[in-house]
């Protein structure tokens, strides 16, 4: 459990946490996988978001599985990525959060193994993102303005 005086600071700047999705690139499901390859070869992202029809997020996708579908043993060949969709080869198995639902304990927790998690209304429609550079500014901010905040003195440890 954070302090409290930690999680006000933290409230703070938790609006800015998320990174809307009008700003993030992605990919649906039912896309040929050639597309994805272009998005995500123009965008530099390691990973983007797939959405479905009704802009949920089912899955999530690299350039790295991507690439394992273009590889045989000898050669790489675009054959596959003219033959496949998104929903083919994409990550199925993945965290993602309601923010208004979630703590930011376990946001914090979340991004400990994620780079990212994407974030969902209600109805399970994309929102945005969440990134764990968001939090690391964040915590950059309470620790540069913990002190202007609250007065800090030293409490005897008890033994």
């Amino acid at each position: 459990m954070f302090s409290p005086s930690i999680q006000r600071l933290l409230e703070e700047k938790s609006g800015s946490f998320i990174i809307p999705a009008t700003r993030i690139a992605f990919v649906e499901a039912d896309n040929p996988l050639y597309h994805a390859f272009l998005i995500l070869t123009r965008v530099k992202y390691s990973k983007i978001p797939v959405l479905d029809e009704q802009s949920r997020v089912v899955g999530l996708l690299s350039l790295a599985m991507i690439t394992d579908k273009m590889l045989t043993i000898d050669e790489i060949t675009l054959a596959p990525l003219n033959k496949l969709k998104v929903k083919n080869v994409m990550q199925t198995d993945f965290d993602k959060i309601n923010f208004a639902q979630t703590t930011l304990e376990t946001q914090l927790h979340l991004l400990v193994d994620n780079a990212f998690l994407p974030v969902v209304n209600d109805h399970g429609v994309f929102q945005g993102l969440l990134t764990r550079r968001e939090w690391i500014k964040a915590f950059n901010y309470v620790a540069h303005n913990f002190e202007q905040t609250y007065q800090v003195t030293k409490r005897p440890v008890n033994k």
